[in-house]
């Protein structure tokens, strides 16, 4: 029997074949599994680490001949087009694709993407995952890499994937971005090794709904593109320090080989430190913490945690920052920890950036904020037994406001806030004082200011103390706006949607300073102590609707108070206010709906109704709408109907009244209870 050469088997010229044909496949849809790969790849990385590691991804799928080629011959590229646009390989799109090219790439990019959030039993949780830590090509030094900025639309679908693993977020990247139905991505993660494949569908579902077509189109967009990227520098000064100690440490090359020689085998005897912290120690390096410059905040375009100088009188001191960055790697156990729900508390994937050092309230205090959009508090008692606390709360696209302060200090009932640079002027008021004005705010040097009083979240309410903060003239948004603490690292910014102008398009948010959005929040400030230590971002205060109350009730207005968390999900409450003689007399809560777009962007509709007793005594069924609907229906116990965006009809107390509305436009509106 003849021996055929290896370089001609027919098992190598089929691997070479079949490579060939991946790399065609690789060449033609390099963007398109790029993308597939970021939206994939946790956001935890940070934008920059994600770019690079949805490139590396894409680019470490390409097999080798012998070394990992498909089992089964690869046929040519097909020519169907994916919902992008795109060649996709999938003849029937079903996802049954392992036969093509480019649906044997795929699979081998979602494998590789999910494993960036494995973790082997014995790997430690406070670290990501292996993959994760691994180094790889392409590497980037000198820049900083990030997609282009997208719109509110865009944000809200990032968080909303965030919160979510990977194979949720393979799931729904599937769906939208490669067209495949529930039965095709079910097969597909479940070749990519994953453990629940129908879970992962079913949560993915809640992604991006109703409008698939718009996430779509979101997912087009540059805000998930990771080859058309924006660059920004990394720390200049460091870089030449850095370049300057390259010539020492090479002409210490030889003695540090001999020395790594010896820690070696040191180690392997002792079984030296192999915890979290020995593992990340150049990340965790007090000399490479990140430090912007005083003034760079008048010169970026992104105000927000990155433009904040390190400030503080211990910002030299290498001893407090590396305390704090260990503790941040390995808390021990006599550190509390505490976390704003939805905020990772894994230590950084490169060196934070330094935000504040120094002496608080009888507390050494240091402040980082880190490429996965954190604040990190680390406290230490400068004195006593006392143990060090470490808190962590999120900052996702972080704002001029919402990037405006940072609890720094609590005690007692005071807190004290770390002001961004850009803040101008600061004052304090009470929310159940509106016509009161404010008082001005003592603010150091160092940007922290005198000991605030705080609301009380449990207890009477008879007071609403909020920072009221006005902003520089240097950075083109002189304007005031008010934060209040709800118990989080981050303050919450307040704002106001007045009431719907007669034929004008509907109203924005504005910050609640003026008179009309005061008398609002004077009734319903109470209501915030339901969001205390919830994560949340921002209040607004939308005032829907007003309607005249039968009997000469007098006026009344109805509000949805949205709040909105920085991990995505928000909470609405719908509140009715009636004619008060206190303008402080609290609102009624007519209904409560959690993780929801109620009263949102993607919720502009609203109908709620009430149970009201008039001044003679009689009861009515009251209901309101937004300025979409055109007419109300009631049905159960009584029955009436009114146009408009009011309605009322004669009711007993209890009665059980089915409300909806009609829109503009088509369609019905259910009520919010």
């Amino acid at each position: 029997m003849p021996i055929v050469p290896p370089q001609q088997r027919p098992d190598v010229r089929r691997d070479r074949t079949d490579v060939r044909r991946a790399e065609a496949a690789l060449v033609e849809h390099y963007p398109h599994l790029v993308r597939l790969a970021y939206v994939v790849l946790p956001p935890g990385l940070g934008r920059h680490r994600r770019v690079l590691a949805a490139h590396a991804v894409v680019q470490r799928a390409l097999p080798a001949v012998g070394g990992g080629a498909p089992t089964a011959r690869v046929p040519a590229q097909s020519r169907r087009s994916s919902p992008t646009g795109e060649a996709t390989g999938t003849d029937s799109g079903t996802g049954t694709d392992t036969g093509t090219a480019y649906g044997w790439m795929r699979l081998r990019v979602l494998r590789t993407a999910l494993a960036y959030e494995r973790r082997p039993r014995w790997w430690p949780g406070r670290l990501p995952a292996p993959a994760a830590l691994r180094p790889t090509v392409p590497v980037v030094w000198g820049l900083r890499l990030f997609p282009r900025a997208g719109g509110v639309d865009e944000l809200a679908l990032d968080r909303a994937l965030s919160r979510v693993d990977g194979a949720a977020r393979a799931a729904f990247a599937l769906q939208v971005l490669e067209g495949l139905d529930a039965s095709a991505v079910r097969d597909l993660l479940a070749r990519a090794a994953v453990d629940d494949p129908a879970d992962a569908v079913r949560r993915a579902a809640g992604l991006g709904s109703p409008d698939r077509d718009g996430a779509r189109a979101m997912l087009g967009s540059g805000e998930f593109d990771p080859c058309t990227v924006q660059t920004r520098p990394s720390d200049l000064l460091r870089r030449r320090q850095r370049v300057r100690a390259a010539a020492v440490a090479a002409a210490l090359c030889v003695l540090a080989g001999g020395l790594a020689v010896a820690v070696e085998e040191s180690t392997r005897a002792t079984g030296a430190d192999r915890s979290p912290a020995g593992a990340l120690a150049p990340v965790l390096d007090p000399a490479k913490l990140l430090r912007t410059a005083a003034e760079q905040w008048a010169d970026t375009s992104r105000v927000d945690f990155t433009a904040w100088p390190a400030r503080g009188g211990r910002t030299s001191d290498t001893e407090l920052l590396g305390r704090a960055l260990r503790a941040w790697a390995e808390p021990p156990g006599s550190v509390r920890v505490s976390a704003t729900p939805g905020t990772g508390t894994v230590p950084p994937v490169e060196p934070p950036r330094l935000l504040f050092a120094g002496e608080v309230d009888g507390a050494a205090v240091v402040l980082f904020h880190d490429s996965a959009d954190r604040v990190v508090r680390y406290a230490e008692p400068l004195s006593g037994t006392g143990g060090a606390a470490l808190d962590f709360a999120r900052t996702d696209d972080a704002d001029v406001t919402t990037g405006g302060a940072v609890v720094i200090g609590r005690t007692g009932d005071g807190a004290r806030f770390l002001l961004a640079p850009w803040i101008a002027e600061s004052t304090t008021r009470d929310l159940l004082a509106p016509d009161t004005p404010g008082r001005p705010l003592a603010v150091g040097r160092d940007g922290v200011t005198a000991a605030v009083p705080r609301p009380a979240l449990g207890g009477a309410c008879d007071a609403w103390p909020v920072l009221q903060l006005r902003s520089s003239e240097r950075i083109v948004e002189k304007h005031a706006f008010l934060v209040t603490d709800l118990g989080d690292l981050a303050p919450v910014h307040l704002t106001y949607t007045p009431k719907p102008g007669r034929g004008a398009p509907a109203r924005q948010p504005r910050e609640a300073t003026g008179p009309e959005a005061l008398l609002a929040w004077a009734r319903t400030a109470c209501s915030l102590r339901t969001l205390s230590a919830a994560g949340v971002r921002s209040v607004n205060n939308w005032a829907f609707a007003e309607q005249k109350l039968p009997e000469g009730g007098g006026p009344a207005d109805w509000l949805c108070t949205r709040a909105e968390t920085w991990r995505g999900p928000g909470r609405a409450l719908v509140q009715f206010l009636p004619a008060a003689a206190s303008p402080t007399e609290p609102a009624t809560v007519v209904a409560d709906r959690g993780d929801t777009a109620l009263c949102g962007r993607f919720g502009q509709h609203v109908l709620a109704g009430t149970h009201w007793k008039a001044p003679s005594g009689r009861w009515y069924v009251l209901a309101a709408g937004s300025r979409a609907v055109t007419r109300i229906e009631a049905k159960g116990a009584v029955r009436g109907a009114a146009d408009g965006t009011a309605f009322a009809v004669r009711a007993p107390r209890d009665a059980e009244v089915e409300l909806t509305a009609a829109v503009r436009g088509g369609g019905t509106l259910p009520a919010v209870y």
